[in-house]
């Protein structure tokens, strides 16, 4: 068997500390921002824009801190961005659809047909 050399990052407790305070700041800050209506004319969708940057922001310290990935070797840091891009290219992909739907959302609900 072949014996396994790499070595392993220890972490500071003080980085757990830190992240994990992080964390709770911005779970409150969601349920703060969720408590107030942010649309306007010109966003209608301000809501979301905040809650998924402080999701992604909330996600990026698990990732880093916690996975370990700020630390690890570059192939793994090259598959995870690798694996970001993807789920870029699939969300544009499913928005463009969506976007370019001319009836979509309808304006009158579907009639059911009953016999």
């Amino acid at each position: 068997m072949a014996e396994h050399t790499s070595e392993h990052h220890i972490v500071p407790v003080k980085y757990y500390i830190m992240v994990f305070t992080a964390l709770m700041v911005f779970t409150a800050l969601t349920v703060v921002a969720a408590s107030f209506d942010l649309e306007t004319p010109k966003f209608k969708s301000l809501n979301a824009i905040v809650a998924l940057t402080i999701a992604i922001i909330k996600a990026t310290l698990v990732v880093l801190i916690f996975m370990h990935a700020r630390w690890s070797s570059r192939l793994t840091q090259v598959i995870i961005v690798s694996g970001i891009f993807w789920l870029a290219i699939m969300l544009t992909f499913t928005l463009s659809d969506y976007m370019t739907r001319s009836n979509w959302p309808p304006t009158t609900p579907a009639k059911v047909v009953t016999k």
